[in-house]
């Protein structure tokens, strides 16, 4: 469980959130020397179980190894250089690792990472509070449903974009940018081999359909759904059914199937606040910024932010100079907005209209060229490599 800490106790960071974000910070603060505690409002079970993202960026595996953070990835994790594209026009694979600046992914399931980080956290005397709720945020000291509180020369808030953090920057002021991406996807998690041995996306007139590997037995599917869509309407017979269309197993052959897991509906909206912070409070992660999961970014941003934030903070908390905070927001926002754009630019070429009208069969074909020029220009191969892979 970790150290608990005394009504009114005292530290450097507060960090608020136990995801990704808020382990990878607490363990960099650590490392330095710099006293935190996490205050997280789930369980310990339901923090290490939650299965999300996979797949690593080459910079986030990079700063895990240099903090002594990937001996998990390392032992587990599997090297991914190839995604696979499916069409009416038939199938082709890029091997994104041989193109662009020629790095690759690592697949590493998220719940995984996160128990290394805990465990490590916890190794290195880090203090973490679960079931701390937080209700209030204000001028450093953060306040849990609970009654308790806990005071820092900072609060990092790397509780997701429904977050007392974001919400408290808000009511100070703080613009958001957004966007609807107007999609809806049934993701889907299968106790069922991989069946593709690459990343796999499907365009068709049902609409999108995607094949993630997660490790050697589980695998992740997404279906692009309607808005509003109840998960219990989607049977097991129904999802491998559709997968089965989508994904042409009548042409390129049948999937593995198995017990389905897990099955929710995720709406595709991406947003990022003006800025991340200011004065004593600063924000990682999804509290910082959401973004669509069409490209698999959201974990590997959250990584990047969790280092740059660390970087800041340590100099402010041992020599008093928070120049490196206030350049915090233009160090990391730039490198935000090009994952944006990116993750932008692929729910656009994996999303095409679903009905039958003259604008859709426009829309459809639109779809298909960009599909087209990926397949035949190696410009537009390199262009794709280098940010499918970066952050």
């Amino acid at each position: 469980m970790g150290k608990r800490f005394d009504s009114g106790a005292r530290t450097g960071v507060v960090i608020v959130g136990a995801g990704p974000a808020g382990l990878v910070l607490g363990n960099l603060l650590l490392d330095r020397g710099i006293d935190c505690v996490i205050l997280e409002r789930r369980g310990r079970e339901a923090v290490e179980g939650r299965a999300r993202a996979g797949f690593l960026a080459a910079h986030s595996v990079r700063v895990l190894a240099q903090h002594g953070l990937d001996a998990g990835l390392l032992a587990r994790g599997r090297t991914h250089r190839t995604c696979l594209f499916r069409s009416e026009q038939g199938e082709f694979t890029l091997d994104y690792g041989e193109l662009g600046r020629g790095e690759v992914h690592t697949v590493y399931p998220q719940q995984e990472l996160v128990r290394d980080l805990l465990a490590e956290y916890l190794r290195r005397g880090g203090e973490i509070r679960f079931g701390a709720e937080v209700e209030e945020i204000s001028e450093g000291r953060v306040r849990t449903r609970d009654g308790s509180e806990v005071t820092g020369r900072y609060v990092a808030g790397c509780d997701g974009h429904r977050g007392v953090a974001r919400a408290t920057l808000a009511a100070q002021g703080t613009g958001t940018a957004r966007w609807d991406h107007g999609v809806s996807w049934l993701a889907v998690l299968a106790e069922a081999p991989p069946s593709l041995a690459a990343v796999g996306y499907a365009l068709h007139a049902h609409g999108f359909a995607g094949h993630m590997a997660r490790t050697a037995t589980v695998t992740r599917y997404y279906l692009q759904c309607p808005r509003g869509t109840d998960p219990a309407d989607w049977s097991e017979d129904r999802i491998w059914t559709e997968l089965a269309t989508r994904l042409r197993t009548a042409e390129f052959g049948p999937l593995k199937d198995g017990p389905v897991l897990e099955k929710t509906v995720v709406d595709l909206r991406s947003d990022v606040l003006d800025s991340p912070g200011a004065g004593r409070l600063w924000l990682a992660g999804d509290a910082a910024g959401l973004i669509s999961p069409s490209a698999a970014k959201g974990a590997n941003l959250a990584v990047l932010q969790a280092e740059r934030l660390a970087r800041a903070l340590v100099p402010a908390l041992t020599r008093d100079d928070e120049s490196d905070l206030a350049r915090y927001a233009a160090d990391c926002l730039p490198r935000v907005w090009r994952a944006h754009e990116f993750s932008h630019w692929m729910s656009g070429l994996l999303h095409g209209p679903t009905t039958e009208d003259a604008e859709a069969r426009y829309g459809r074909a639109l779809q298909y060229a960009r599909l087209d020029s990926l397949r035949t220009s190696r410009t537009h191969q390199d262009f794709f490599a280098e940010n499918y892979t970066g952050i």
